[in-house]
C-alpha cells in the first residue's frame, strides 16, 4: 500500500466506533508478538495537559541521550504526529510497511479492533522498530479500559488534572473521572500526580494502598517568579535555577513541575538525568496547538482547550497576557460538550465570539453553537467556514487586536492552514 492507502484503512469504516476493554488489543498485539513487552513506559493519564506534560518529559529524556519514543492523542496537524522517536515524527514509509505487517493479523480477528487499538499496535511496533530506550505514552480516553493499559508495570504512572470530559464514558462525578483515570496504576507502581480536590486526592490514595503503589505529588511550591511572554514562559524551579520553556500558556509552568517530578523519580531509579539535561530538555519542547501564538498583527493564538477546566486555564493565561484587553474568539466544540461551563470563564472578556463548526463528524453545528453563545450578551457572528471565520476576525480585530481560536483539538488544523494562507 501507498501512505493514502495505508491511512485509509487505518480509518476505515469497519474499525469505527468505541468498544470497552482491552481483550482486542492484546489479541492483536499477541498475534504480533508481543512487542510491548520488550519496552519500558512513562504512563500518562488525566484531563488536561496530558500532551503538555508529555512532551516535557520526552523532551528531557532525549536530551539526557536516551532514545525516546512518544504516543499522543489526537494529532493536531497530521496523523504521523501520533508517534514520534526522538522528537521526529514517524515516516510515511515506516508508516506503510509496519501496517502491512500489522493488517492480516487485524483482518483475522472475529472480534475487530477498533481504529485506536490498531494505532496503539501499530505505535509497540514502531518503538520496538526504532530501539527506544523508553516511551512516554499518553493515555487515550480514561485510563484502566484505555488500548495502552495492556502494557505492564510502567517505570512510572503519571496523573494530569482532572476535570469534567467524557462524562458519558467515564462517569459524571469527578471521583468516577479519577477512579478511571486511576486505572493506569498497577501493583507496585511507582505514580506522579498532579493534585486536584480532596475527593480526587483519596481515590489516588486509596487506589495506590490497595495495590501497594508509591505515590508522589508534584510539589508547584517549587514554582517562583514566573514571567509570560508570547514566546513562552520562564521561572525559577528549585533547585534548578531558572527554567525557560517554549509554551506560552500560564499552566504550563505546573505541567513542567509535573514532568520534573517524573523525571526526578526516573533518576532515583537509575536514570542518568543531571540538572542540565531538565532545563536543556525544557528549553527544547515543542508541543503545536496549545496557546501557540501564530502571528501578532493581531495577536493570533491558537488553543486546543476543549473542556471547562481547560477553558478557565486559557482563560487565565489571557489575562496574564493581556489583562484586561478584549478578545475576539473563534469558537468550535463537539456536539456532546458541555459548551455553557465552557463558555462561562472566557464570557468577560470576550469582543466578539465566532461561532464555526470544525472539520468533524461530531462537530456542534454552527447555527447551533450560535444561539447557546448569544445568552451570553456579547455579538456572535456565524461563518459557514473555518477559513471564513478567521478571515472575519482578522478582520474584526484589527491590527491591534487579539484573536484566540479555541473549542477543539480537531480544528487546529484548518484554523492553521487558514491562518497560512491569510
Amino acid at each position: 500500500m501507498g501512505i493514502e492507502e495505508t491511512l485509509k484503512f487505518i480509518h476505515g469504516v469497519k474499525w469505527q466506533g468505541s468498544k470497552p476493554g482491552l481483550s482486542r488489543t492484546r489479541a492483536l498485539l499477541a498475534s504480533l508478538g508481543n512487542p510491548e513487552k520488550s519496552l519500558k513506559f512513562v504512563h500518562i493519564a488525566g484531563t488536561n495537559g496530558k500532551g503538555s506534560t508529555a512532551a516535557c518529559i520526552a523532551s528531557v529524556l532525549q536530551y539526557a541521550g536516551y532514545n525516546t519514543g512518544l504516543y499522543i492523542s489526537p494529532f493536531v496537524l497530521r496523523f504521523n504526529e501520533r508517534m514520534q522517536f526522538n522528537g521526529e515524527h514517524i515516516t510515511d514509509d515506516e508508516l506503510v510497511k509496519l501496517i502491512d505487517e500489522i493488517r492480516p493479523h487485524a483482518d483475522a480477528m472475529e472480534d475487530s479492533p477498533t481504529e485506536f487499538e490498531i494505532i496503539t499496535a501499530l505505535a509497540m511496533k514502531y518503538f520496538v522498530y526504532k530501539g527506544c530506550d523508553i516511551v512516554v505514552l499518553e493515555v487515550g480516553m480514561g485510563g484502566e479500559l484505555d488500548s495502552t493499559n495492556v502494557i505492564g508495570t510502567p517505570e512510572a504512572a503519571v496523573i494530569t488534572t482532572i476535570g469534567y470530559d467524557h462524562v458519558n464514558e467515564l462517569g459524571p462525578e469527578l471521583t468516577d473521572i479519577a477512579g478511571a483515570k486511576a486505572g493506569i496504576i498497577k501493583e507496585k507502581t511507582d505514580v506522579v500526580i498532579y493534585g486536584g480536590t480532596d475527593e480526587v486526592i483519596g481515590v489516588f490514595e486509596r487506589v495506590c494502598e490497595e495495590r501497594g503503589a508509591a505515590l508522589r505529588y508534584a510539589d508547584f511550591s517549587r514554582i517562583s517568579n514566573q514571567e509570560l511572554s508570547l514566546e513562552g514562559i520562564a521561572f525559577d524551579f528549585a533547585p534548578y535555577g531558572r527554567v525557560e520553556l517554549p509554551l506560552a500558556g500560564a499552566y504550563q509552568a505546573k505541567n513542567a513541575a509535573l514532568a520534573i517530578s517524573t523525571l526526578e523519580l526516573l533518576r532515583e531509579k537509575g536514570y542518568k538525568i543531571e540538572n542540565k539535561h531538565i532545563s536543556g530538555g525544557l528549553k527544547k519542547v515543542r508541543w503545536p496547538g496549545r496557546f501557540e501564538c501564530l502571528g501578532t498583527e493581531p495577536v493570533f493564538i491558537l488553543d486546543g482547550a476543549h473542556n471547562p477546566q481547560a477553558f478557565e486555564a486559557t482563560a487565565s493565561s489571557l489575562r496574564g497576557h493581556f489583562d484586561d484587553k478584549k478578545i475576539v474568539f473563534i469558537l468550535g466544540v463537539m456536539a456532546d460538550k458541555d459548551v455553557d461551563s465552557m463558555i462561562r470563564p472566557i464570557a468577560p472578556i470576550a469582543e466578539l465570539f465566532i461561532a464555526v463548526r470544525p472539520d468533524n463528524l461530531r462537530a456542534m453545528e454552527t447555527k447551533t453553537l450560535a444561539e447557546r453563545l448569544r445568552v451570553y450578551d456579547v455579538p456572535v457572528i456565524e461563518c459557514a467556514a473555518v477559513s471564513d471565520g478567521v478571515t472575519e476576525a482578522i478582520h474584526q480585530a484589527g491590527p491591534n487586536g487579539t484573536i484566540c481560536a479555541m473549542g477543539s483539538l480537531y480544528f487546529s488544523r484548518q484554523i492553521r492552514s487558514a491562518y497560512d494562507r491569510g
